[in-house]
């Protein structure tokens, strides 16, 4: 009987614990969907966010994730293509980390990427281009960590039943466990739809709100739901949509054009799936400029003028052409005008997704800024 108290009073004094973690979610909003061998726990996101921001996850220790996903710019970058550890372009825009909780695949064109866990391992060890430069340096890089005394005491409280705590393995489930928190809420529009606040919007606001909705714009087509995507699964999706659009930002070409992206077509290898992408969610859009896949469209004035032209023409550079007679160019994207007053009034409610919470909250912050 004395071996077994003192046993539950070394538990209560040692033992790891895991911490299941409470989503913060307006009322009524189903959970998003968890891999059942990651469970989330306090103790996992906690270590991811420590990743998240640690440049010596990178092989030359240069770069972190946040580098080219900044909390200021919703877990975006200013810049329109990343770059890598190396100084190596990427050939697309950072997206940003938005509700990916709730994302059904992911990057910009991947059909076959469905969870955040595998979504990790590109950037960490991607070679086309190189970002975080993982590949060849895995001991060195784990090292980094296992040596470090503060990390090895997060891995023990984020996998307490592992024998071996600091893999990479372990490492993409931090990461991810950490993204899934990057949950934005807290926006007028959210105060409006989904708290029951009417005077959250403006009046220019709800009617920038109903032009988005019409179907004289179409914006909803593609930027639908809660979180302004089609890319959204949740605990209570019966069917998952993934749908890519061609939306006339380049003109199509029969021949391949080096260095072109393609989108779609390069996982597929289906000319229909030439220049697909995936529309991304609108939420906190005001921060995340530049816009499109490869950042090319500056403001969104510019990307209001692109879907007003139905497209673009362009008359330089690799693929000039007219954008707006792709074949495959989503049907809903056709033009449209708009008075001043309707563009300023659709400016404002895009404004009105902007969670300023989100934007600064600690909790998303680097683990140093809190103190």
């Amino acid at each position: 009987m004395r071996a077994i108290l003192l046993v539950a009073l070394a538990c209560m004094s040692g033992c790891a614990r895991e911490t299941p973690y409470q989503w913060h979610l307006p009322p009524g909003f189903p959970q998003p969907r968890v891999p059942a061998d990651n469970a989330l726990t306090v103790e996992k996101v906690e270590l991811g966010r420590h990743l998240f921001y640690d440049k010596r996850l990178s092989a030359n220790g240069t770069q972190s994730c946040a580098s080219c996903h900044k909390q200021a710019h919703a877990f975006a970058e200013e810049a329109a293509i990343a770059t890598g550890s190396t100084g190596q372009k990427h050939h697309r825009n950072s997206m940003a980390l938005v509700n990916v909780a709730y994302g059904s695949t992911f990057t910009w064109a991947h059909s076959g990427i469905n969870t955040i866990e595998q979504h990790v391992l590109l950037p960490l060890f991607g070679d086309q281009p190189v970002e975080m430069g993982a590949a060849g340096h895995e001991q060195e890089i784990l090292a980094r960590f296992s040596d470090d005394p503060a990390y090895r005491d997060l891995f023990a409280r984020a996998f307490p039943h592992s024998n071996e705590q600091v893999t990479f393995d372990h490492v993409a489930k931090a990461i991810a466990s950490f993204v899934r928190t990057l949950l934005s809420f807290d926006s007028p529009f959210d105060r409006y739809a989904y708290y029951g606040d009417d005077t959250a919007l403006s009046e220019a606001q709800v009617r920038g709100m109903n032009l988005f909705m019409s179907e004289r714009l179409e914006c909803a087509h593609c930027h639908a739901g809660f979180n302004f995507s089609q890319f959204v699964t949740h605990q209570s999706t019966a069917v998952v949509e993934r749908a890519f659009h061609v939306t006339g930002l380049y003109p199509y070409s029969e021949t391949f054009i080096s260095g072109a992206d393609y989108g779609l077509y390069a996982v597929t290898g289906n000319v229909a799936d030439k220049d697909r992408f995936k529309a991304p969610t609108l939420r906190n859009i005001a921060h995340s400029a530049p816009y499109m896949h490869d950042g090319s469209l500056a403001t969104l004035d510019d990307v209001i003028d692109f879907y007003a032209a139905g497209g673009r023409v362009l008359t330089d550079g690799a693929r000039p052409g007219d954008g707006r007679a792709h074949p495959g160019k989503n049907p809903f994207i056709k033009g449209f005008t708009l008075t001043a007053q309707e563009r300023q009034d659709l400016l404002d409610f895009l404004s009105s997704l902007t969670d300023t919470r989100f934007l600064s909250n600690p909790a998303l912050a680097a683990p140093n800024a809190q103190k």
